[in-house]
């Protein structure tokens, strides 16, 4: 006899306030401005917090536990949100000088983060790739919005690599589900618990491809050859998503799927491992050499990754806490530098480390602001960013990752090489003229900078506000349906 599966409304209530945000985007595009549409859909976000922060310690679930909106779930998606309506602020001012100030931004943008949002409540890994595929479609879209041949290679970059990377990750959702007869995240990880013999190689060889797909999506190396291209060639308000939400969004899944599901599966961590160590060192070098500011940045979200993966090797509560904290700070430092220049640059391809050069003598307040969420990306003190490496390193050092934990500490130290050299152009005097992008009205723009500034700063001294939250017992060790 045929079951109807479990349809609760409530933990479905997040996804469904954003959608609606996209819906109204393409239906109501052609009659309404494009600046309301953005201002309604700041509200959808700012709903379905409220509707995430209600459903706290509530343990809801729908259809039969394929949507979850367990704690570790509303964190996440809260990061989700405040990433989402840091990029929606910051395209009320760019959207015109970009050529994107049409609605199917908005609609395609609002797309993306319900499929951010259904990777982060998954509950077993058909949700998840729902989600996934959302997610990425509706983000190939928006790195092609722009009209110009420089956005369409990226864009097209980004399509293809990202449909290889999707496809290695179905093969890998086939091959789990071959040896572990199911695709629920607690059956999965109840079957690696007690492994027999024969299913050990088909579940070794589907975690594998798990972990190449989501490399793809993080930006892991070697699998991280389309973000300088798609971060330079993309519109800068896309480029703050992409670098932030859907990084997360990813990280998200990569936690439900190996810190929960595989987390007693062998060969995942050994080989994740080796990608952090080759990250953490592309990274960082490729950084070193960059003239063009929005592409270090770039390849600094590739370091980046390296150092948030460390969290996936520590123990789901210790680990788990260690990443759900970085990524909310990480979200905050990125999208205020790239707010910053998003304000200041000529054109979508950013600004030169040069064209910083004195910046504090024209504009000091992006001046003050962007050398702070750059000291945070260094990870220097007494900015959160030091708090959350300090995190990742000792879950990932606890768990007997030594030789990779020291590694990471001094590619964080050799990172200050690219962080300080424009912080400190910004304060040397220049007497060319001005380079930036013309004075002008740029509120939310100003709001999206003070709102990461003011994060890191806060968040660095008080860890603890944030911390105490992600740190919750029981919040990451139910991961799986623990």
């Amino acid at each position: 006899m045929l079951q109807v599966p479990e349809v609760a409304l409530a933990p479905m209530l997040p996804i469904l306030i954003v959608l609606a945000g996209a819906l109204a985007s393409t239906v109501l595009g052609f009659s309404l401005p494009r600046r309301a549409l953005t201002i309604i859909n700041l509200v959808m976000l700012v709903l379905s917090g409220v509707s995430m922060v209600t459903l706290w310690n509530s343990g809801a679930r729908a259809f039969g536990g394929s949507l979850q909106a367990d704690n570790a779930a509303l964190l996440l998606g809260l990061t989700i949100l405040i990433g989402s309506a840091m990029t929606l602020l910051v395209s009320l001012d760019t959207a015109y000088r970009a050529r994107v100030s049409f609605p199917e931004f908005d609609a395609m943008l609002m797309y993306s983060v319900t499929g951010t949002l259904i990777i982060a409540f998954s509950g077993d890994l058909i949700t998840m790739l729902i989600g996934l595929e959302i997610m990425s479609l509706s983000s190939y879209v928006l790195a092609t919005l722009q009209d110009s041949r420089r956005a369409e290679e990226s864009g097209l970059k980004y399509f293809l690599l990202g449909a290889v990377g999707s496809a290695i990750l179905i093969y890998g959702i086939a091959l789990v589900y071959g040896g572990a007869g199911s695709l629920n995240y607690a059956a999965i990880a109840a079957q690696t618990a007690t492994l027999t013999p024969g299913n050990v190689g088909i579940l070794v060889g589907g975690a594998l491809l798990l972990l190449a797909g989501f490399g793809f999506k993080v930006a892991l190396a070697p699998f991280h050859q389309w973000t300088p291209d798609v971060y330079t060639g993309a519109p800068t308000s896309v480029s703050l998503f992409l670098s932030t939400v859907v990084k997360v969004a990813a990280f998200a899944g990569m936690l439900r799927v190996f810190s929960g599901a595989l987390a007693a599966a062998p060969g995942w961590a050994s080989t994740l491992q080796v990608l952090i160590a080759v990250t953490l060192v592309v990274g960082n070098a490729a950084a070193l050499f960059q003239p063009n500011f929005k592409r270090m940045l770039a390849y600094s979200a590739v370091a980046h990754t390296g150092f948030l993966a460390l969290g996936l090797l520590g123990t789901p509560e210790v680990g788990g806490a260690a990443l759900g904290y970085y990524l909310l700070i990480y979200t905050l430092m990125t999208a205020a530098a790239l707010a910053v220049v998003a304000a200041l640059q000529r054109s979508e391809e950013g600004m030169t480390i040069n064209d910083l050069r004195g910046l504090y003598y024209r504009h000091p307040a992006y001046a003050v602001a962007l050398a702070v969420c750059l000291a945070s990306l260094a990870g220097l003190p007494p900015f959160a960013g030091f708090f959350g490496k300090y995190l990742v390193f000792q879950a990932a050092f606890q768990n007997g990752y030594v030789w990779l934990s020291v590694l990471a500490a001094l590619a964080s130290v050799a990172a200050l090489v690219y962080y300080l050299r424009p912080a400190m152009l910004m304060f040397m005097p220049d007497r060319t003229p001005a380079r930036e992008y013309p004075h002008g009205e740029r509120t939310p723009t100003t709001l999206t900078v003070a709102l990461g500034v003011v994060g890191v700063t806060v968040l660095g001294i008080l860890p603890n506000l944030w911390y105490g939250w992600v740190a919750n017992p029981g919040v990451w060790g139910a991961l799986a349906g623990r």
